[in-house]
């Protein structure tokens, strides 16, 4: 499919090579179940999960996919490369297919990365009106002081954007090392913060997106798949930790 959501008549249609007005008497002779259930509206949605059976055989049978995977450093947020490995590079060969990134980390930057075939979950985890938050663990050049924490909490403008960014939590960790907390993701956004300051980024690690934390199980370059309670719990955090 190329929409994640389509009528059953186009659905149909593309799928037996046939015109679109003959899809409705197939359906009114029963031959097409959808999610169990006999179809009987040309009209009913079909999304890239939906099971779907015709002639007691299987034209579409595809299962959500949520993975965890710890980036190192080094390894680009990409699907495929010329010239360096990719996060899909990491996986078994045989979890590779359909999954795309859901939060990018630039290259040498490491921690959290989410990979799914499911666009409707990462468009939910991309939304702006969502407001979800993104843990970093940030190792400094220079140390911290509370003229950052206020910077960050107020926002900051990027002259080449024309934006000002959304409030920022700052948590000072240790003299060179913070913890920054926000709900956007532009273009070395953290890097660019701390560059107000002429004080150089040496680490950058994600903890955690949203409610999900990166398991400390996970040795740099292993993934694993996600547990349900994770898949829908990950939206569950308030966002008061930015108020």
């Amino acid at each position: 499919m190329s929409s994640t959501r389509t009528r059953l008549d186009r659905f149909m249609s593309q799928q037996l090579s046939i015109k679109r007005q003959a899809i409705r008497s197939i359906i009114a002779q029963g031959r097409i179940v959808v999610d169990g259930k006999v179809a009987d509206d040309v009209q009913q949605t079909i999304h890239q999960f939906s099971h779907v059976i015709f002639d007691r055989k299987i034209l579409q049978n595809n299962k959500p996919r949520y993975v965890m995977l710890h980036k190192p450093k080094g390894v680009v947020s990409a699907t495929k490369d010329l010239k360096h490995q990719t996060v899909i590079d990491l996986l078994d060969k045989n979890e590779r297919d359909k999954l795309h990134i859901a939060g990018r980390l630039d290259m040498n930057s490491s921690g959290l990365i989410l990979l799914t075939n499911d666009g409707r979950w990462s468009r939910q985890l991309s939304s702006p009106l969502n407001h979800i938050i993104k843990r970093y663990r940030v190792d400094l050049e220079k140390p911290l002081d509370e003229r950052y924490i206020s910077a960050f909490s107020q926002g900051m403008y990027f002259e080449y954007e024309g934006i000002t960014t959304q409030p920022a939590q700052l948590k000072i960790i240790s003299s060179h090392v913070g913890e920054v907390s926000l709900t956007e993701g532009r273009y070395h956004h953290i890097k660019r913060m701390f560059g107000r300051f002429q004080n150089k980024v040496l680490q950058l690690h994600r903890l955690s997106i949203g409610n999900l934390l990166l398991d400390p199980a996970l040795s740099p370059g292993e993934s694993r798949q996600l547990h349900q309670g994770e898949v829908t719990g990950i939206f569950a955090r308030e966002r008061k930790d930015l108020q």
